[in-house]
């Protein structure tokens, strides 16, 4: 059979449909390869959802083009995002790619390398409201994590995204088929699990119960033997109540850890674009949050330059940081795509919405700064994720840093370190802004 090599660019949901891409192509018979050099198809599961997306989509089809013309790869499957988004442009612009498949079609993944091996060109795009069609994973990650997604699509409709336009309508999976892919996970070595959806808190409320389920699914979660840690992310604010605020709480295997997007504070411009929180419904959630899970971390994105973000606007963003001092913030410039609302109002030139969220960035490497000293002399449990060849040193994370995304704390260990193991780590330094520390002793 054929070699078949994966490209898996973008998000963790990205992630998870690369690997199940990967998992139809392998029980069909095909010979999975890390490397792409010598593969019979390359499929470059892409991202298009702002513009540097695009362009890191863009450079991987060209070098994958590159190497086809040097006779190093054979054929080139675009999938994801990206070919959903221009599915006439990347045939006709880059003859390179052979074939093309849209978010609707992941599925269709087998038969496209089949026509593709046969001398066909393909083209493929399903309804992006397919309803998920469950089979199992390749992981991509190392074995003692994984992401588990549990809807697909989005009926946020923000003014400044694009995301429901590729992806389609929000689309919960049903509670048992997540359940039945989290066991399996756990049988096969994962100890951590990333609860991922474009909007995890609405899960559920697509149900002809129209009822926020997400309570419900991770007290189910955290009956699985293995799993340690359950990690929640994208919540919306205004979709987090008194009950999944009291299983975040009274759970011991979630991780006082919440990814809360807010995009911005100002209250108009969160109107202007289709949020349906205020200033004062965040500064009320986060004191709520905190009062009641003690030591919980609040992660958050914000977006600089968004359509009606003057200096007295981006100054309000600022202060509402400094004062909130949330523990782990990223920070984008605005980047208006087409055929989405936002695009079509006025907003500030790139450059200062580079600036300004390069202004966000310092204010929180000062607030890390403040959140790192105060970690000094705590012991605190790490999952050890790796060992750093270069650096000849273990590194691992707290529950206060998710994967790719946040923080690694390095380690000191007087003895050989296992990779998915947790182990209780003194605080004592920090190293290019992230924390180090010397292990006490090994829990498993």
């Amino acid at each position: 059979m054929a070699n078949v090599g994966f490209i898996s660019l973008g998000c963790a949901k990205n992630q998870v449909d690369c690997e199940r891409m990967m998992y139809r192509v392998q029980e069909a018979g095909y010979d999975l390869q890390a490397d792409v050099v010598g593969a019979d198809v390359v499929v470059i599961n892409t991202c298009g959802f702002i513009d540097s997306a695009k362009s890191e989509a863009i450079d991987y089809i060209l070098q994958m083009a590159q190497l086809k013309e040097q006779g190093l790869i054979g054929k080139i499957l675009v999938t994801g995002c990206l070919s959903q988004r221009y599915q006439q442009e990347i045939i006709k612009e880059m003859p390179e790619v052979d074939g093309v498949l849209g978010t609707g079609s992941y599925t269709e993944v087998v038969s496209a390398i089949e026509s593709l091996l046969s001398g066909n060109s393909v083209s493929d795009f399903a309804s992006i409201d397919t309803p998920e069609q469950e089979c199992g994973r390749v992981l991509t990650t190392p074995e003692h994590y994984a992401y588990i997604k549990i809807a697909e699509g989005c009926d946020n409709r923000c003014a400044y995204c694009i995301i429901p336009y590729l992806r389609g309508k929000f689309r919960s999976r049903q509670m048992d088929d997540i359940l039945y892919e989290a066991r399996i996970l756990a049988a096969n070595g994962v100890k951590e699990l990333l609860v991922v959806a474009q909007d995890t808190s609405r899960y559920g409320t697509d149900f002809p119960e129209h009822k926020r389920l997400l309570p419900e699914l991770l007290r189910e979660l955290c009956k699985i033997d293995g799993i340690k840690w359950i990690r929640v992310h994208y919540t919306y604010p205004d979709e987090i109540d008194d009950e999944l605020i009291s299983v975040m709480a009274n759970e011991p295997k979630i991780v006082k850890y919440l990814d809360i997007p807010i995009q911005h504070c100002n209250s108009k411009i969160l109107k202007l674009m289709n949020r349906r929180s205020s200033k004062e419904q965040l500064v009320e959630l986060f004191a709520k949050l905190r009062a009641q899970i003690p030591n919980l971390v609040i992660r958050t994105s914000v977006i600089t330059g968004l359509p009606g973000e003057g200096e007295e606007e981006f100054e309000e963003l600022c202060e509402f940081l400094k004062e909130q001092r949330l523990e782990r913030v990223g920070a984008f410039p605005f980047s208006p795509e087409e055929g989405t609302p936002a695009a079509e109002m006025e907003f500030v030139d790139s450059e200062i919405a580079q600036q300004r969220a390069q202004q966000v960035e310092t204010i929180q490497s000062r607030i890390m700064d403040a959140y790192h000293a105060a970690m000094q002399g705590k012991t605190l449990e790490v999952l050890v994720d790796g060992f750093d060849e270069d650096l000849e040193q273990y590194y691992g994370r707290t529950y206060a840093d998710s994967p790719e995304i946040d923080s690694r704390v390095w380690l000191a260990s007087q003895e050989p370190l296992v990779e998915g193991s947790f182990v209780q780590v003194c605080i004592d330094g920090v190293v290019d802004g992230e924390l180090s520390g010397f292990v006490l002793e090994e829990e498993e």
